[in-house]
């Protein structure tokens, strides 16, 4: 892992802090964790609880609101029009930082791997509602938030997923 600063995501809170290295309060976001709650195995549809680590930044220089799918910009700019033609879209936007499990057995290997799962930190439709569950299992951010923690981390920081 990345010295330096770290991420813990408070499921309880539906917050999101960026810590420093002396594990002072860089900044905070409200986040939406997985409707379905926490869980480590495949196919849960759940948040993975427990220490991962930023496997790789997905999106640089893609537009506000770039579309997502499987980890590939699509060329669609995301509006409430293009919601409304697929309305059971699970929406990836503007920028991902993937995630991969810390611990062998708990959220590492197996059926339980949070990088296989496809586990990410990334934006979200603006009336997607932050603070509240609501996501298929990765952390959904408002796409402002999520560019400037976009541009603070480096692959290889810490992310802690907690209660």
């Amino acid at each position: 892992m990345c010295s330096g600063m770290s991420i813990v995501v408070s499921i309880s809170l539906q917050q999101l802090t960026l810590l420093d290295a002396a594990g002072q309060i860089i900044q905070q976001y409200s986040v939406s964790s997985a409707k379905n709650g926490v869980g480590q195995e495949r196919g849960s549809y759940k948040t993975p609880l427990g220490k991962h680590v930023i496997r790789a930044k997905i999106g640089a220089n893609q537009p506000l609101n770039t579309v997502f799918v499987r980890r590939r910009p699509t060329g669609e700019i995301y509006t409430p029009e293009l919601a409304a033609r697929y309305p059971g879209r699970d929406w990836i936007l503007t920028r991902i930082l993937w995630l991969s499990g810390y611990e062998p057995g708990f959220n590492r290997l197996g059926s339980v791997d949070t990088m296989r799962r496809y586990i990410y930190i990334h934006g979200s439709p603006d009336s997607a509602q932050m603070g509240q569950p609501g996501s298929i299992g990765c952390i959904r951010m408002h796409n402002h938030d999520l560019l400037d923690l976009y541009e603070r981390v480096p692959v290889g920081t810490a992310v802690a997923i907690q209660p």
